[in-house]
């Protein structure tokens, strides 16, 4: 990203960059930055291609176009798949390509390995977009609420992201949310988090999960009818919480090795500030049941799709089951 920053403030460009990466929210800015500075006001040699049907031939032939009374034409391409395949011709062609066109490329997923990708690093800049972790979005949520003027604790930013989770666009959304709910106020509590931001889909299961663990079936139930009710599909939810039981179950058997609560989130790829929410949940349950439980979506989703059972009902075994267990 510094890279980026350098070449806009010194006015010196590569002519391919490639922003690639999960966090969405950063690759737009970071776009956005480039339009600005690569072509200002000007629509005329700007240009925009986004899915996997491009015609690469097209671009190229756009691409050797004399930009029209300005310095630069400027192409963008979003989630062309080029990276994964089908991107050798696009490759030979940025390898030397019209000085006055730039290239602008933004993927969710590239292959490290192909032509196209090491033409790109060769020449021009690829750049990362990962998830942010959580002290980099700890100091930035308390950042954008302190531009509004209202405190917040650790505690409460902390409660924040267990519910909106790491990306950053959904952050910034229900922050929006927030600070129009607390628009009176100078400090934002919890009890502000609780009653405005949305609960993400993972928490309203990991809540299900909870409920069944404590034998809750009747709350769990209905949990998992509010979901029905939202239009979350059954299959969707039994893969959610086959995932949940899953974390969980690896949690408690890295926690039995004396595994540090960092290092575990590092290892099941979730949040340190999430991880005690599945080592509570694992402290409530024997190693045994996890893996009869995951076992049981496992079976579940066989037979869903084998048709000896609808998907509605084999959730609701599955959550009566455990629940008297």
């Amino acid at each position: 990203m510094q890279r980026i920053l350098s070449a806009i403030k010194e006015n010196r460009f590569a002519n391919v960059y490639l922003l690639y990466g999960e966090e969405r929210y950063l690759k737009k800015q970071y776009t956005d930055k480039l339009r600005k500075a690569l072509a200002g006001d000007d629509e005329m040699n700007v240009h925009f291609f986004e899915g996997k049907d491009i015609s690469v031939a097209q671009i190229i032939d756009l691409a050797e176009t004399m930009p029209f009374l300005a310095d630069r034409r400027v192409i963008f391409l979003s989630d062309s798949g080029l990276f994964k395949s089908g991107g050798e011709q696009m490759a030979d062609y940025l390898a030397a390509p019209n000085d006055t066109t730039f290239f602008v490329f933004t993927e969710s997923e590239v292959d490290k390995r192909s032509k196209l990708f090491k033409t790109v690093s060769a020449k021009g800049c690829a750049v990362e977009f990962t998830t942010q972790d959580d002290n980099t979005l700890k100091r930035w949520v308390a950042s954008l609420l302190a531009r509004e003027g209202k405190k917040v604790t650790e505690a409460t930013v902390m409660l924040f992201l267990s519910k909106t989770g790491t990306d950053m666009e959904n952050i910034q959304s229900e922050l929006e949310k927030l600070i129009c709910y607390c628009m009176d106020k100078d400090v934002v509590t919890s009890a502000d988090v609780e009653a405005i931001c949305t609960t993400r889909l993972q928490d309203r299961i990991f809540d299900m999960v909870e409920a069944v663990t404590r034998r809750q079936t009747t709350k769990a139930l209905e949990l998992y009818y509010d979901l029905l009710a939202l239009k979350v599909q059954p299959l969707q939810i039994l893969a959610m919480l086959s995932r949940q039981y899953n974390l969980t179950y690896q949690a408690k058997e890295l926690k039995k090795r004396g595994v540090p609560d960092r290092e575990i989130a590092s290892k099941i790829g979730v949040p340190p500030f999430v991880v005690g929410k599945y080592l509570s949940q694992a402290g409530q349950q024997k190693s045994s049941d996890l893996r009869r439980a995951l076992e049981q979506c496992v079976q579940a989703d066989q037979d869903v799709k084998s048709g000896l059972i609808n998907d509605k009902m084999a959730v609701e075994l599955i959550i009566s089951s455990q629940g008297n267990a």
